[in-house]
């Protein structure tokens, strides 16, 4: 009845506010407990946490959830998938858990997705691996799968006029991921193809020693912020002529605004979105950070929003929170900030994309939509 009552007309944040205040909220009451895992020490983990806070500070200050504030019970798995499926395993067992936020990473996501499939719905922010498609029934994300990701950043160097690409990937699901994608799309020549290490504090001097050599037009790179900027960095001065490109795990990479400049980043979510609820999140988000949100923070938020309209409109059920995410329809999407949401049985979200935006003093300025 609640889900029929908000039709898919309202906005996402006015609707959600509407349904978690139905009741009012009693501060005597006991909270909605809900659990987040993450590498809240990196970059795009603090970002991530960001957006989770500042979802759960409008959802509160907005009368809770039926009455009760919502509490997140935060986790660090490290990126790591052995520390993720224990927390998963934690959380499974904690009965006043009933959903969880994440995990960040694609390789935490696979380890903890097996221990969800004993019962617990979770939805992960940026874990874009392939590879989770159809884990669990009990899994969903709300960022685009890596598989239509390195699609769309093919086609646009290939419409860009490139034909020579050297590729560099992390070794992990994340990076292994992006980059086969890539590889499957990209219609001119890739020169090479080569794992790079996910330290920042390793040397990448060889790596772009061994480009200058070969001397590619681009360079993409599927990996996170950190080994992003410290490759990046090496490449600067060594004065390496190639166009660089990262996916979305590049989305915190304005953080150094000299290395950044110029670079190409596919991502979900920026800054710069002219939609009425994106820039009403921005200033939110800028607000009370004092920074632009990215797309980590974006996903974040929605991921946080959605589970709690879910639980408002399914109750506390497990099962039901999980029936209420499979059921989301084309008519009536939630309607986040980063798009309209709903899944595909595999638990992918339906009809989204990464916009092509390119580092120009410090922001991500849209250079084209996504395909």
């Amino acid at each position: 009845m609640l889900r029929s009552y908000f039709a898919a007309k309202t906005g996402g944040a006015a609707a959600l506010a509407m349904v978690l205040a139905l009741h009012g909220c009693s501060g005597a009451a006991a909270p909605v407990q809900v659990g987040a895992a993450g590498p809240w020490s990196e970059a795009f983990g603090e970002l991530n946490r960001a957006g989770i806070e500042l979802a759960v500070e409008e959802i509160n200050s907005s009368g809770g959830i039926r009455g009760r504030p919502l509490q997140v019970v935060f986790r660090d798995d490290g990126g790591e998938g052995s520390r993720a499926a224990q927390i998963a395993g934690e959380f499974l067992q904690n009965s006043d858990i009933v959903a969880v936020i994440g995990h960040v990473t694609s390789g935490a996501m696979m380890a903890a997705a097996r221990v969800y499939d004993r019962g617990l719905p979770a939805v992960a922010t940026t874990a874009s691996a392939p590879d989770l498609s159809g884990i669990s029934p009990w899994v969903f994300r709300v960022i685009t799968s890596d598989s239509a990701n390195g699609i769309t950043i093919a086609r646009f160097l290939a419409q860009r006029g490139v034909r020579r690409v050297a590729v560099l990937y992390e070794n992990n699901p994340y990076g292994r991921g992006l980059a086969t994608s890539f590889r499957r799309s990209f219609n001119g020549l890739v020169i090479s193809s080569d794992p790079i290490p996910s330290d920042p504090k390793a040397s990448f001097e060889p790596y772009v020693s061994y480009l200058k050599r070969r001397g590619p037009e681009a360079v993409f790179v599927a990996s996170t912020n950190a080994p992003g900027l410290a490759l990046l960095r090496e490449a600067r001065r060594q004065r390496l002529a190639a166009l660089f490109v990262g996916g979305d795990g590049w989305s915190s990479i304005v953080s150094d605004t000299l290395t950044a400049e110029g670079v190409y980043v596919a991502t979900p979510f920026t800054a710069y979105d002219p939609r009425a609820e994106a820039q009403r999140f921005v200033t939110a988000f800028r607000t009370k950070y004092r920074r632009d949100p990215d797309g980590n923070a974006a996903l974040a938020y929605d991921a946080t929003m959605l589970l709690a309209r879910a639980i408002a409109e399914a109750g506390e059920s497990r099962s039901r929170i999980r029936q209420w995410l499979a059921g989301l329809s084309a008519t009536e999407p939630f309607r986040g900030v980063t798009g309209p949401i709903r899944f595909l049985p595999s638990g992918d979200v339906v009809g989204r994309g990464v916009t092509m935006t390119r580092v120009r003093t410090g922001a991500l300025l849209v250079e084209r939509d996504g395909l």
